[in-house]
């Protein structure tokens, strides 16, 4: 999608003009995030993550390398590094809450980005590339904060690590050689820590270039929206400074503080206690479990105790990694024409019970494997499936969604009772014409 009607960066101040002519920087960020992109003028405040995601990263590539100027990447000294980083460094304390807790802001940010994009199709046509990009960065997100848990040396870093490596050895002929070799050894050790040491240092740099691809990808089809309706012309669209730097800093602001509030008053609320006990490989903890945000593809992983063809160890190894990639082929399972969920009833129930489900997920991923919790997770593991491979498609195809709005600024004038949306609604049809057009 071009924008004809966007407004083109002419410098005025001559050290403006020369920087531009040598190097175009000014002009990339007037373009990108400046008065020369213009962005659909109906964007509410979930539209705020993306910037909330990219500070959270900012801050975690801050403290971590600072933390990483402190820290003893093998295992005699990496848990009292730690403790001495708490104690002895100058705001050491802060800077390691910071970025333990920045890890859960950062994938609490991105799960509420994801529904957000579930929500209102910005994983359909034309923005599928968009898509693909933020669950790339979604999976090295999770690897980066799996190897990142380990670094502590505490009790739950090292058998997190002992667990979730040993499930790659139940792939046939291979398993074994991929463990050891991810571990650098038969157990997690020195070797391990230093390869998860880089690694974990290494990702989130990686992490932020493909972020660059992202918003790069956002900008050729610009953004989605909560009609989902395509923008018809210049009366759809605002700038986006200063309307949506303004409502992204009302955002900024709250994260802030919820992030401050976490840091100050409660830094080991999502932490677990026994990873303040150095790391014991002749003592296991009663109940091993890895960190909240985990915690619903753990529990898809422990779904399968009985083998069936294929051990029940690989089937949960498969369960787990398929519950992530499935959200690759997402633009392709969903078919309707219609993008909002806010004009497809159907879907909008799907989505509100998947909701409940990866929160029963989540509670079974931290629970006690008894008979109960097991069937429990067992049930909510195939539903999770059956959404996105049998009930999304089947909605997709047998669903009547309500009439669209023509456009972005009949939807807008229609909330606040400027015209009926009756007077300029958009069939069904239309919208599968119009979209099949703007795809190809």
């Amino acid at each position: 999608m071009s924008f004809p009607w966007a407004k083109h960066y002419e410098p005025k101040q001559p050290l403006m003009r020369w920087l531009d002519e040598k190097l175009p920087l000014p002009r990339l960020v007037y373009g990108a995030i400046g008065a020369g992109y213009p962005v659909p003028r109906n964007l509410n405040y979930f539209w705020n993550f993306g910037v909330l995601a990219g500070l959270a990263l900012v801050v975690q590539i801050i403290t971590g390398v600072t933390l990483a100027m402190h820290y003893a990447s093998y295992s005699g000294g990496a848990f009292a590094s730690v403790e001495a980083i708490m104690r002895d460094v100058n705001a050491g304390w802060f800077l390691r809450y910071a970025h333990a807790n920045g890890a859960s802001m950062f994938l609490l940010v991105v799960y509420i980005h994801i529904g957000r994009g579930l929500y209102y199709g910005s994983y359909k046509a034309p923005r599928e590339m968009v898509w693909l990009l933020g669950v790339t960065i979604f999976l090295l997100m999770m690897a980066t904060a799996f190897m990142g848990y380990v670094l502590p040396w505490g009790q739950m870093s090292f058998w997190g690590a002992q667990v979730i490596t040993g499930f790659f050895s139940a792939i046939p002929l291979v398993g074994e050689s991929i463990r050891i070799w991810l571990l650098g050894g038969f157990a997690p050790d020195n070797a391990a820590l230093n390869r998860f040491f880089s690694l974990h240092y290494l990702l989130p740099f990686v992490i932020a270039g493909v972020i660059i691809l992202h918003i790069w990808a956002l900008h050729i089809p610009g953004s989605n929206n909560p009609t989902g309706v395509d923008v018809k012309g210049e009366q759809d669209t605002v700038p986006f400074h200063p309307y949506y730097t303004a409502k992204d800093g009302v955002g900024v602001g709250v994260f802030l503080l919820i992030f401050a509030a976490l840091i100050f008053f409660s830094p080991n609320l999502l932490g677990h206690p026994d990873n303040y006990i150095e790391a014991n490989p002749l003592s296991t903890p009663a109940h091993i479990v890895p960190e909240w945000y985990f915690l619903p593809f753990y529990a898809i992983l422990k779904s399968f105790t009985a083998d069936f063809i294929l051990p029940a160890k690989l089937w949960g190894v498969l369960a787990m990694f398929g519950s992530i990639l499935l959200l690759f082929f997402l633009p392709w399972l969903d078919t309707s024409p219609v993008r909002s969920a806010n004009y497809r009833p159907k879907l909008r129930i799907a989505l509100v019970v998947l909701l409940v489900d990866v929160l029963i997920l989540g509670y079974v991923g931290g629970a006690e494997p008894i008979a109960r919790n097991v069937i429990m997770g067992q049930i909510a593991a195939a539903y999770y499936f059956a959404h996105f491979l049998i009930i999304l498609p089947w909605i997709s195809r047998s669903e009547k969604p309500v009439a669209l709005p023509h456009s972005i600024t009949a939807a807008v004038l229609a909330k606040h009772g400027g015209t009926s949306p009756g007077h300029s609604a958009l069939t069904t049809d239309d919208a599968l014409t119009h979209n099949t057009a703007l795809a190809n």
